[in-house]
């Protein structure tokens, strides 16, 4: 039988005009195909369906894991740009002094900025793994990460194994390291500056005595060059004298003069009394440096593990109940044997 809208069948009865039914839309009918009771498919083995609950599976994250995955990429960020920008000064610090260039081909040399590249390049690299793995939600290079941060600090906890065994001897040896310094201080732009660094701001010169600068041939009193018997402008009390610069003369001809005449115009003491003092002090607040640094990497070695864990178990998630290990229903052919030889 037609009805009013020209549809014939069981289909009409889900087609009656809207008049009918108070302006509102009526109620499904019992042979709706939303509530037929003919069996189909799962909404899992559904092709469309899979796609779209993986899809949007995989743009969400609980709140927690949303959390572990901000503050993994914040900290690896900022870590980042400190290698990167230490990085950069050591390069640039290479190719200032001519090691850059006059390296290759021969041993690696003994410079302090190419310790600063190759400290900046192992944690920039291992800093953008956590940060690309933390903002891809990638589980390999945060994988990677973590063996990065847990390589660190078994090698920092042997560093500090062997400081605290051998802090004894480093104390001992420290006046000859210090006469090893003086003897080559023009050899090395970085071991120049580190020394004049230390003399201004303990107000020393040389490691037990300023006479320890005849050990240097430039300033020795033999020497022919202009520096005989001269000191340099570090060990003086008043390098400046007044001016905006340092008067690199103003230690000239003291190594020549009395005790009474040359402690008005350079240091006496030796630096290493007075360093020694200063590492015995600032040895607490070194420590702490080391182990809030350690703290900092552990915690993000935490996150690192926390994040992989989440992600692991969201895949399995976001995985059909069918591929999860599941039992689904038998198959046809074993239903259709057993019925068979039931009759039987």
């Amino acid at each position: 039988v037609e009805d009013e809208g020209g549809c014939t069948g069981e289909n009409s009865l889900f087609l009656l005009p809207l008049q009918e039914a108070g302006g509102q839309e009526p109620p499904l009918a019992r042979s709706s195909p939303l509530t037929s009771s003919r069996p189909g498919p799962a909404p899992w083995e559904d092709p469309a369906w899979r796609a779209g609950l993986e899809g949007f599976l995989a743009c969400l994250l609980p709140s927690e894991s949303s959390c572990l995955k901000c503050l993994l990429f914040l900290s690896n960020f900022l870590f980042s740009l400190l290698s990167l920008l230490a990085l950069a000064i050591g390069l640039w610090g290479l190719a200032v002094k001519g090691s850059l260039g006059s390296s290759w081909g021969s041993p690696l040399p003994a410079d302090p900025m190419l310790g600063l590249v190759l400290g900046g390049l192992a944690v920039s690299a291992v800093s953008l793994a956590g940060c690309l793995g933390a903002l891809c939600e990638n589980a390999f290079l945060l994988r990677c990460f973590s063996g990065g941060v847990l390589a660190f600090l078994v090698l920092e906890a042997a560093v500090g194994a062997l400081v605290v065994a051998l802090w004894g001897q480093l104390q001992d040896g420290l006046e000859h390291v210090l006469r090893l310094a003086i003897t080559h201080y023009q050899d090395d732009p970085d071991l120049c500056f580190l020394i004049d660094q230390v003399q201004l701001g303990l107000q020393c010169c040389g490691a037990a005595t300023y006479q320890d600068w005849q050990r240097n041939l430039y300033f020795n009193c033999s020497s022919p060059g202009v520096q005989a018997c001269s000191l340099p402008a570090s060990c003086c009390i008043d390098p400046w004298e007044g001016g905006a610069s340092v008067n690199d003369q103003c230690g000239f001809g003291a190594l020549g003069l009395d005790e009474d005449a040359a402690q008005r115009v350079v240091h006496l003491e030796g630096c290493g009394p007075p360093l020694l003092r200063w590492l015995r002090s600032n040895i607490q607040t070194v420590g702490c440096y080391a182990i809030a640094v350690v703290l900092v990497q552990g915690l993000e070695l935490l996150l690192a593990i926390q994040l992989v864990r989440a992600l692991t178990v969201h895949k399995g998630a976001a995985k059909p109940p069918g591929q999860q290990g599941e039992r689904g229903p038998p198959p046809l052919n074993f239903t259709l044997t057993l019925t068979s030889n039931f009759h039987l």
